[in-house]
């Protein structure tokens, strides 16, 4: 190598770092940029700006002022929080369970070589990209009481349908299974790409030794399927949380049984939209958030006890 390219690479500035690299660094900036701008402007200055809402009290004209942690205190005493945060842990722990069980049955599945089964992977991603508004208006129609499809076949059984969206004890649960349906598709995803990424040569090894297919299950693919389990339960929790187009879209502001099936963000679009309390509501936006939170540094904390990298 010459000396020249030597003493521009030794070049130095007064703190003592290399002109080249700060050179690579401020182009490395510059580069995301427009991703970190983004970041801040949608996603950590509207947390900010709910924080500090949080603390405030609403007129019916949109002017606020300072209150203070009145919202905060008001959420310990809300029964209609609770009872909110109370049906979200339910849909949560529901549809993350049984979804991410049904979705590894029908991954290993379809992993095998059978014919057509690039079709039935799409037919069962179709409810991934569809609309959750549309999603929600056909189950409404196959819910209906009088005259949809689910009481129609049990009619015909000579069998009562139940009036799954207005019965306060089926109507949490009929919109769980909408959501285990719908989350089916993108989990099948993640499952089969690391289905594929597990060598071939641990189950020949493993039918050499006269393992058959339920202890090649639980013992090879399983185990080696943990990192794509944590990651789906992470990011299922994450979403179930959220839960609010379902709840809106099939059961409906003014329905009866309301109470019975709103989630905490159903809750906090009531009081932000319709009774224009944005106050309480950004309290309960926070308080969902730190829940959010907690629960998913708990799932970092023991993931090291049963995934296998």
């Amino acid at each position: 190598m010459s000396k020249a390219p030597k003493e521009k690479m030794g070049l130095k500035n007064k703190n003592g770092f290399s002109v080249i690299l700060q050179r690579d660094y401020f182009w490395a900036y510059l580069m995301i940029a427009p991703n970190l701008i983004g970041l801040f402007i949608f996603y950590i200055w509207p947390v900010i700006r709910s924080f500090y809402l949080s603390f405030t009290k609403w007129s019916a004209f949109s002017n606020y002022k300072w209150a203070g942690s009145v919202n905060y205190i008001r959420i310990l005493n809300d029964p209609d929080l609770w009872m909110a945060f109370r049906n979200t842990f339910i849909y949560a722990i529901l549809v993350v369970l049984f979804g991410i069980i049904i979705s590894l049955v029908v991954a290993a599945l379809l992993n095998q070589k059978i014919r057509g089964v690039s079709i039935y992977r799409t037919l069962y991603f179709i409810p991934v990209v569809t609309m959750s508004a549309a999603v929600a208006m056909v189950w409404r129609w196959l819910y209906n009481g009088d005259f949809g499809l689910l009481n129609y076949i049990l009619s015909l059984f000579s069998i009562q349908g139940p009036r799954w969206l207005t019965d306060a004890n089926l109507a949490l649960y009929s919109v769980i299974l909408v959501g285990i349906w719908q989350s089916v598709g993108y989990n099948m995803v993640i499952f089969l790409s690391g289905l594929q990424s597990i060598p071939g040569t641990y189950y020949e090894a493993a039918s050499i030794d006269g393992a058959g297919s339920i202890l090649k299950f639980f013992h090879i693919t399983l185990p080696l399927l943990t990192p794509s389990i944590f990651f789906v339960t992470v990011i299922s929790l994450i979403g179930s949380f959220q839960v609010f187009d379902l709840i809106y879209m099939m059961i409906g502001e003014d329905s009866p049984v309301i109470e019975q099936t709103q989630s905490v963000i159903f809750l906090f679009f009531k009081n932000a939209f319709v009774l224009n309390d944005k106050g309480y509501a950004a309290a309960i936006s926070m308080l969902l958030l730190v829940v959010i939170l907690a629960i998913t540094m708990i799932q970092i904390k023991l993931q090291k006890k049963w995934v296998h990298y």
